[in-house]
C-alpha cells in the first residue's frame, strides 16, 4: 500500500457550496520526489476573501484555473501510475482535506480511488506520544507556505521522521 499526503487550499469551509482551489500530495518514501499539483476553477459563485487570500491567489486568477473533472482525472491517473496497491490518504487535517478531495472525486468522476477512509497526521502523533496535546508540526523539515505540495511534502517529512525515530510502521 501507498501512503500519499494530500494537503488542500479551498476559498470556503465545504466542498459544493464552496471551491477547492488547489490541492498538493506526495507519495512518502525516503525521496519524496513523487508530486503532483492541481489547480482548480471554482465550483461556485460563493467564495470567503479570508479564506482564499490563504492560498495566495485571487479570485480573478482561480477563474483561468483548469475544470475540476480534468484534474481530478489527471490526479486518479497520478495516482495509479506512482502508487501501488490500495493508496492510503494522510493529511495534517483530514476533516478539511479529506472532505474536498473525496467530494470532488465523487462529484467528478463518480469514484474515489482513496476509498472512504483517511488517516490525521496529527491525532496519529498525539497517539504515538499519549499526549492529546502534542503538536508533530515541529518534525517538519520544510517550511509550511500554504502551497499544497510544501506542505505535503512538510507532513511527509513528518511521518517519515515518526517512522525512523519513533517506530511507526508505514511499510515503506
Amino acid at each position: 500500500m501507498s501512503v500519499i499526503v494530500v494537503d488542500i487550499e479551498a476559498d470556503g469551509p465545504i466542498p459544493a457550496d464552496y471551491s477547492m482551489i488547489s490541492f498538493g500530495a506526495v507519495i512518502v518514501d525516503k525521496k519524496l520526489d513523487k508530486t503532483f499539483y492541481g489547480q482548480l476553477k471554482p465550483i461556485s459563485e460563493n467564495w470567503l476573501p479570508d479564506a482564499l487570500k490563504v492560498s495566495g491567489h485571487s479570485r480573478e486568477e482561480t477563474i483561468t484555473f483548469n475544470e475540476p473533472t480534468l484534474v481530478m482525472t489527471e490526479f486518479k491517473q497520478w495516482i495509479k501510475e506512482n502508487s501501488y496497491g490500495r493508496p492510503l490518504f494522510y493529511s495534517d487535517n483530514n476533516g478539511f482535506d479529506w472532505q474536498f478531495i473525496n467530494w470532488y472525486f465523487i462529484h467528478f468522476l463518480g469514484e474515489n480511488p482513496f476509498g472512504y477512509t483517511s488517516t490525521n497526521i496529527g491525532s496519529l502523533y498525539k497517539g504515538m506520544v499519549s499526549d492529546v496535546y502534542q503538536n508533530f508540526k515541529h518534525l517538519r523539515k520544510t517550511t509550511h507556505t500554504h502551497h499544497p505540495v510544501d506542505d505535503a511534502i512538510g507532513n511527509a517529512e513528518a511521518l517519515l521522521t515518526m517512522q525512523n525515530k519513533l517506530g511507526l510502521k508505514l511499510g515503506i
